[in-house]
This record gives structure tokens, sequence and C-alpha cells, in this order.
């Protein structure tokens, strides 16, 4: 027999025994195979996923513990130690008309304990508050204080304020070691110093984030400078969101896009709240960033938030009447003062004006809202100079 035959032998004597022919042979090996590989493909895709979870919580954990936090401090009050006890009583005026001046040109409670060498400024607006502060501290120095002052320290706070924040956005810069901003944008970033989101000071959480987003960066091996920059920068339209009910984010984003930052930061600003669509590493890192420092135990305190949302409602009421000037709420809520122009309103009308917005203010009050008093006042000032 030749090597041949025998083979051919050997063939049929396996396709006998095995009941396959050669080609099913073949296939059903390769459907063996093909179920054994996709085994270990899942096994290996399933340890993959678990690995990259770790990872990415040991880059999180890690990044976090090298940044301490600070837990928010109180933000409705604002405490001024007084030099002299004297000054209390000037503070009150004749019948109280010092403290009642600074109530109404302010928008803000000057709140006097005998018993302490201090005042407390009692305010749920904190750029109210601050030039509020900052009328009173400048009332001390000057030692003349009567409503006129008053009103002219106040338009002066205004200006010291506004020069005072652009120094904080200085060194909110540098603090995040963010480099090469733009003034405008300088100027930006320091009105969030006297801003707070639940209770959290907005420009610390911006520098906050800006350093969380540099050492995640860092550790995923991305370039750290427009992540710092991205991270300093993400709420930047919450400066001016009072002025535009629309996102912050996108207020932010365009306001960037208009003092020529780099694209992918204007781009990672404007989807940090995935209000637009965005594909790029920078952003995904930014919103991790960004829930960081919200989300650590300690950051914000909501209930505080809801309270501030409160009395801006009450305020919002009172300002969509016409002829009204200003509107404060005041007294934690418990009071709402609104002044009027004098030359728009006669008395009868300012009277028809509280009766329209008590209404309006009792139809949206909550069932268990404490009591509420209105007060709308109407006040012409004349002044003459004499030389």
């Amino acid at each position: 027999m030749t090597p041949e035959e025998r083979i051919a032998q050997l063939e049929q004597q396996i396709k006998d025994l095995a009941g396959l022919s050669p080609a099913e042979a073949r296939d059903q090996v390769l459907r063996q195979a093909e179920a054994e590989l996709q085994d270990t493909l899942i096994r290996q895709r399933d340890h993959a996923r678990a690995e990259a979870q770790d990872q990415a919580r040991h880059l999180v954990l890690t990044a976090m513990e090298r940044l301490a936090g600070s837990v928010p401090a109180p933000v409705t009050t604002s405490v001024v130690p007084l030099p002299n006890p004297d000054l209390k009583a000037k503070l009150v005026g004749r019948e109280g008309r010092n403290i009642r001046a600074f109530a109404q040109t302010t928008g803000v409670d000057m709140i006097i304990d005998q018993g302490l060498e201090s005042v407390t400024l009692a305010c749920f607006d904190p750029v109210r508050r601050e030039v509020a502060r900052l009328t009173l501290l400048n009332l001390i120095v000057d030692g003349r204080i009567h409503p006129q002052r008053i009103q002219e320290l106040h338009a002066e706070a205004q200006a010291t304020l506004s020069t005072s924040l652009k120094e904080a956005g200085e060194e909110a810069a540098r603090r995040a070691g963010v480099t090469g901003l733009p003034a405008p944008v300088i100027e930006a970033l320091g009105q969030l110093r006297v801003r707070t989101s639940y209770g959290q000071n907005v420009l610390d959480h911006s520098v906050e984030v800006a350093r969380l987003a540099r050492l995640l960066a860092e550790e995923l091996q991305l370039d750290p400078e427009p992540a710092a920059t991205a991270g300093l920068l993400h709420d930047i339209g919450k400066g001016f969101a009072s002025e535009n009910p629309r996102s912050h984010a996108h207020d932010g984003m365009k306001f960037l896009q208009q003092h020529g930052l780099d694209p992918q930061v204007c781009e990672a600003v404007g989807a940090h709240h995935r209000e637009i669509p965005s594909e790029l590493p920078l952003t995904a890192l930014l919103i991790a960033a960004d829930a960081i420092s919200a989300g650590r135990p300690g950051a914000r305190r909501e209930p505080t938030a809801l309270f501030q949302d409160r009395l801006e409602e009450l305020e919002k009421v009172a300002k969509g009447f016409r002829g009204v000037d200003h509107a404060f709420a005041i007294q934690a809520g418990r009071e709402l003062r609104v002044m009027v122009r004098a030359e728009d309103m006669s008395d009868e009308d300012t009277a028809r004006l509280a009766t329209q917005i008590a209404r309006a203010l009792k139809q949206k009050r909550e069932p268990n809202a404490p009591p509420l008093t209105l007060t709308v006042v109407r006040e012409r000032i004349f002044q003459e100079s004499i030389h």
C-alpha cells in the first residue's frame, strides 16, 4: 500500500469514527475556538473596565487629597467692629433717623447690640452687604454721621468696591497659576468674590476648580494650562447672571469668545453643565473638577441658597411695578422696603401702589411663609450749595 493510499484509509477511518467530514470537523473546531475566544474577550473587557474604574477613582481621590478645601462660612451677615462704644448712639441717630437712612440707602439691615462692641450688617445680597460694610467703615472714620453723609459715602463705597474686585480677580488668577488673561476678563472674574452659590464663595470655588483641573490633567498626562484656565473661568458668567436670564455657562462662553480666549477653553466653559454638546477631553475634565469642588462634604449649604432665592423673588415682584426705583428685602425677609421715584408718583399713587404690590405678594406667598411687612417710601430731597 502506497503512502497516499494509507493516508486516505486513515482519513476514512477517522470520518467513520467521528461521523463528520473534514469540512464539518473544521467548522466545528472553528466554532468552538470562536466561542472560547469570545468568552476570553468578555472576561478581559470586564477586567479592563474594573481596572479603568479603579484608576479613575484613584485619580480623582489623588487630586482631592492634594487639594485642601475649606468649609463655607456664614454668608448673610458681616460684622464691623467699633473702635468706640459711643458710636452706637451716633449710628442710631436722633429718633433712629441715621439707622433708618442707612437701611434705606444701602438696602442692608444694621443690627446694633448694646452688649457687643461691634455692628452686624445683615443682607442676603453679598454685593449690597459689602458696599454697606465699606460705607459703615468710612462713616466710622469720617465721624460725620447723618443721612446726607451716608448717601455720599455709599456712592464712594460703590466705586471703591469696583477697584477692590479687580484686585481680587488678579489675586485669584495668581492663586490658580493662570497668566495672560485680558484685563476685562480679570475684572469680570473679580466680581465673583462677592457672590456665593449654595453658601460656597464663587471665586474661591473657581480657584479650587482650577487647581483640581490642573491636578487631574497632570495625572492624565494632558496639558494642565488650558485645564486650569477653564477651571478658573468656568463660572465667570455668574458675575453678570443677574442682568441676563440665560445660562451662566452660555454667558461665560460668549464673554470669553469676545475676548479671544482659547476656543477649547470657551467650549469647555459653555459645556460644563452639558447644555451644549462637546467631545473635548477638557470638557469632561472640567465637569469632573467642578463636581468634586461642589460635591465634597461641607462645600455647600443648600438652605442658604433657597433663602436667598425667596428674598430675591420678593424684590423682583416689587420691581415689576411702574414707578419703583429700588426694592430691598430686609429683616431676614420679614420686611420689603420699596422706594418709588417721587417725581413720577403722587402720594395717592404711592398708596395705590402699596395695595397693588401687597396683593401681588399675597398671591405668590407660600402657605408657611413668615409674616411680611411692606413699606413703600416716597421721599423728595432738596439740596442747595451755599458759599
